[in-house]
């Protein structure tokens, strides 16, 4: 189980594409450990601190954190999702000592991350989020970048891509803003993107460059290993809690009380849990008959309601873009395996490819 804390609903960037709704609440520490006795089931359990931008909250991940471990060492892993702009080295040091995981959002290029990642006054803030990667990188060489791709910039894809690799990156979430305009000349350009990608990756490969690529990586996992559904399980992986202690199935629901399952002080309420988990994964009509369907995000809940307004509806464009993905995907894991890649062997075929790509990494035979 995954518990999200949406530690405030206050930001200090105005990004354009942000789907949160903006506010000013903040949590408090005794809705948040309410919210983990509440939710925070079996041996292990990851606590991811969002926002808004969670980094207004140092004092209180620090808290937390102390009182998880206070109340049961080892079974509580930490993770925070940041925008940078206030990730210095204290908070860095800090994060190293105590054992938080940081992921830094960041969307390649400059003229697209300065398109869209902005001050509410509408300046750009790429030299100072490069640096806060920098930064990040010294104190954590396998931290995650999550970069969102926009139908406006998307030709600028590939090289931010590259550009995020030259500077160190090699672990990077990337998803298209599903919301945006996606008209069909701009998923023509996310293809041929996505096709540059394709060579660009299988010469990682090739040249045994050790970068995880979310989009055909995850996909190639959950080919190898089907039991690594691409299905959410709405609520069932993971509960979001916002602010004002309401629980919710998923990040992009919160503030939607319509979507609630309970509070942090009465606990979870499973009979509107069950249903929402039902509602979500049944068979999508406009999926009938697709060879894709077992594979692709058709049950992203946060995607369908973010795009449709329902849970049981898919979005035209995730239909484009999984068909886009997918056979690409496998076509370079075809390719791979013929040629019997040893690091595309050891990464997708064995269980314990984490801990000796670290251990080797470390120069440790």
């Amino acid at each position: 189980m995954h518990l999200t804390l949406h530690l405030t609903d206050r930001c200090n960037l105005a990004c354009r594409y942000c789907y949160a709704r903006p506010g000013t609440a903040d949590m408090t520490f005794e809705t948040a450990v309410a919210a983990i006795d509440a939710c925070a089931t079996g041996p292990d359990c990851g606590i991811i601190f969002f926002g808004g931008e969670p980094l207004l909250c140092q004092p209180l991940i620090w808290r937390v954190m102390d009182w998880c471990r206070g109340r049961a060492p080892g079974r509580f892993h930490f993770k925070v999702t940041t925008n940078g702009l206030m990730m210095d080295e204290a908070f860095l040091a800090e994060a190293a000592r105590r054992g938080l995981h940081v992921a830094l959002s960041h969307d390649g290029t400059r003229t697209a991350h300065d398109a869209f990642r902005v001050r509410p006054d509408g300046s750009g803030t790429f030299p100072e989020v490069d640096a806060a990667l920098e930064r990040l990188l010294k104190h954590s060489p396998y931290a995650p970048v999550l970069m969102t791709v926009n139908p406006e910039t998307a030709g600028q894809f590939a090289a931010g891509v590259r550009d995020l690799q030259a500077k160190g990156v090699q672990y990077l979430i990337a998803s298209p803003n599903f919301a945006g305009n996606w008209t069909d000349a701009a998923l023509r350009v996310l293809g041929r993107e996505f096709r540059t990608l394709a060579r660009w990756h299988e010469e990682n490969y090739r040249k045994e460059r050790k970068f995880y690529f979310s989009p055909f990586d995850k996909r190639i996992a959950s080919h190898v290993r089907p039991d690594r559904s691409p299905s959410c399980r709405l609520g069932r992986r993971q509960i979001s809690v916002g602010p004002d202690g309401r629980l919710y199935p998923c990040v992009q629901f919160v503030g939607r009380t319509e979507y609630g399952i309970g509070t942090a002080g009465a606990g979870l309420d499973e009979a509107r849990r069950d249903e929402l988990y039902l509602l979500n994964e049944r068979d999508k009509p406009e999926c009938a008959g697709c060879a894709l369907a077992g594979r692709c995000h058709n049950r992203c809940g946060c995607l369908n309601i973010q795009t449709t307004g329902f849970l049981d509806r898919v979005p035209a464009v995730l239909c484009a873009y999984e068909r886009m993905v997918i056979p690409l995907a496998d076509r370079l894991a075809e390719r791979l395996y013929k040629a019997r890649n040893p690091l595309f062997l050891h990464r997708h075929y064995n269980p314990a490819f984490s801990v000796l790509s670290f251990l080797e990494d470390l120069g440790v035979s």
